[in-house]
């Protein structure tokens, strides 16, 4: 599973033995979301910080046998939006703060209690939103150009704003 619902973690079969003994940290620099405009039309909005520095998604991870080879594999936790991205999508992923690192990473096995309260939505007023090109659309895009603000096409000739 791509992501885990962080208020049922720790009811959840899948994901409460993951968030005891094995959680970690998934960096970025950003995430996507995408916008439906009043005509219809997705349109990618690209969710950073302000400051413009990396961070940690809070992630869980998994190491199962296929075919004789050990595959790990993670999922990303998420939460309920902040007043940012909620007009565009009810969640959000969790994003820890810097302080919250090292006891996320703590090897030893941890009651939930001890960790639930890392999982919030990260401060709205902390990050910005950017609208971007649709190139974001097709995996076969990756680059600088994916981050960068979308330039408001000309008006028409003869059109007035």
């Amino acid at each position: 599973m791509i992501n885990a619902r962080a208020e049922s973690l720790a009811s959840n079969r899948t994901f409460k033995d993951a968030l005891r003994k094995r959680r970690c940290l998934l960096p970025a620099d950003g995430f996507y979301e995408w916008k439906t405009t009043p005509t219809g039309e997705r349109c990618p909005v690209y969710f950073r910080l302000k400051n413009g520095k990396p961070f940690a998604f809070a992630g869980l991870w998994e190491g199962t046998r296929v075919g004789g080879e050990l595959a790990k594999t993670c999922t990303i936790i998420t939460t309920n939006s902040n007043s940012l991205i909620e007009p565009i999508h009810d969640r959000m992923p969790v994003i820890l703060m810097e302080e919250d690192y090292k006891r996320w990473l703590d090897a030893a096995e941890k009651e939930p209690e001890d960790l639930l309260a890392m999982l919030r939505p990260f401060p709205a007023q902390e990050m910005e939103a950017v609208e971007v090109s649709k190139l974001v659309n097709s995996p076969k895009n990756e680059g600088p150009e994916c981050i960068e603000p979308e330039t408001a096409a000309p008006p028409e000739k003869g059109m007035l704003f």
